[in-house]
């Protein structure tokens, strides 16, 4: 009777499995794929209604490897359609509704919802770090945390959906994924990261790195902000002709989940070389640290190209806030470390993330090759864009063979990790400041 049980149990199917919830879900993402196919197909081509069905498995799929998943996309498909449906009155939708109607104006907008995802990043961000030293609340305070997180997650794909429809209505022939620049793809970064993170925080049964991770992500917002209200990005400009491709719709995407889990790793490389160094006092050993914490604070001085550039004044607040957070992580790192997991689970993380951001990474690079092809006549021309993406790709493929064939662990891999950041950052906004080429469209 136990062999037969056994038997029975290893043999059980994939969709054996399944439970009555597990098929609900993915009736409701079926019907929201044949609503969506029914409804937006006349403006889609052959290969978008391709890229469609297959986001229809795609997502089920998703569904049924990570419950939580089930629980953000259906509140994001009803905001979403809840915010495309207030765009809709009796002369047709229109964007000059937003200033009218009240759940767009203060919530469902793309830019309101963008906005929102912005503070709620920031709050999650606040309280991770309460966590890390409240004394008996930390756990709560993580947990509060987690969940604002989680919100602004579902702000920014809420917000991304719906300008996503707001294109279209400034005109057929403007509407677009919003993928195709740095405001479009800063809000990409930020809840990409996160929800990667929040993967491994549900899979390791730690919160403690969220005060890590949330840090980059925060950073990224106070770009976002600031390169809206310099430069307008936030509103929804026309495609330059280059860009008009659907290879877009999965080259980008592919890239930036190798963006964000690169930094993701880098982060939790931090994490790790803070709990390494706990017992340590002479301060020359933690002269790397305090270099590093130094080259962030000073980030700010990259985007002013001359001193009177607008913005100054934000840039000096950042300064302040990121030498407060750095000196207060290198003064507290004793508390600290007893809050981080142990070495051994931030370095799987570590590894685990650069994993899958190099195969991620990898499509989006082969993607990127054959949608130049298209666009520009040949696979590769060296464009300055194309350079650091191969050097990215080379990092990274160095140090997963290190950790692969030489069993490279700790505080090395920990550093090169940490290193990799400034090489991901330069490939993703660097090249865009200081140099030009083919990709210039995304310069700020």
């Amino acid at each position: 009777m136990n062999t037969a049980t056994t038997t029975l149990t290893l043999n059980e199917g994939y969709f054996a499995k399944r439970n009555v919830f597990d098929w609900l879900f993915a009736a409701l993402v079926l019907a929201g794929g044949l609503f969506a196919f029914s409804t937006y197909s006349h403006a889609m081509d052959v290969y978008e209604k391709g890229i469609l069905v297959a986001a229809v498995p795609a997502a089920i799929a998703l569904g049924w490897f990570w419950r939580p998943l089930r629980a953000l996309m259906l509140l994001v498909a009803v905001f979403s359609l809840l915010g495309i449906v207030s765009y809709q009155g009796p002369d047709g939708g229109t964007l000059a509704r937003a200033e009218s109607v009240f759940w767009l104006k203060y919530f469902l907008s793309s830019q309101s919802a963008i906005l929102w995802m912005s503070m709620v990043f920031f709050m999650s961000t606040l309280f991770y770090w309460l966590g890390m030293f409240a004394k008996g609340q930390g756990a709560t305070m993580e947990l509060i945390g987690s969940r604002l997180a989680w919100l602004a997650v579902a702000m920014a794909l809420i917000g991304t959906m719906v300008r996503w429809y707001e294109s279209y209505l400034l005109g057929p022939d403007i509407g677009h994924i919003p993928v195709s620049n740095l405001y479009e793809v800063f809000v990409l970064f930020c809840w990409m990261t996160a929800l990667f993170y929040l993967y491994f925080e549900e899979q390791y049964e730690t919160r403690a790195m969220g005060a890590f991770v949330m840090l980059v992500v925060s950073a990224a917002v106070g770009f976002l902000l600031w390169y809206t209200a310099v430069r307008e990005a936030h509103e929804i400009q026309p495609l330059v002709p280059a860009l008009k491709s659907w290879w877009m719709k999965l080259h980008v995407p592919a890239n930036f989940i190798g963006y964000g889990t690169f930094a993701l790793s880098a982060m939790v490389a931090f994490a790790y070389l803070i709990k390494s160094q706990t017992q340590e006092t002479r301060w020359f050993r933690l002269a790397p640290l305090w270099i590093f914490g130094i080259v962030l604070c000073f980030v700010p001085l990259a985007f002013r190209k001359s001193t009177a550039e607008a913005g100054g004044s934000y840039w000096l607040v950042y300064f302040i806030i990121a030498t407060l957070i750095v000196g207060g992580i290198l003064l507290g790192r004793k508390r600290i470390a007893e809050r981080l997991p142990a070495l051994e689970v931030l370095d799987d993380v570590m590894y685990k993330s650069i994993a899958v951001g190099f195969a991620f990474f990898t499509i989006a690079t082969v993607l990127g090759a054959l949608w130049a092809a298209e666009a520009w006549g040949g696979y590769w021309s060296w464009d300055p864009k194309e350079t650091w993406a191969l050097i990215v790709w080379l990092n990274y493929a160095a140090w997963l063979h290190m950790r692969l064939m030489k069993g490279l662990r700790g505080t090395v891999a920990s550093w090169w990790a940490l290193a990799g950041l400034g090489v991901t950052t330069f490939a993703f906004i660097g090249v865009n400041m200081f140099l030009s080429g083919l990709h210039s469209y995304g310069a700020l």
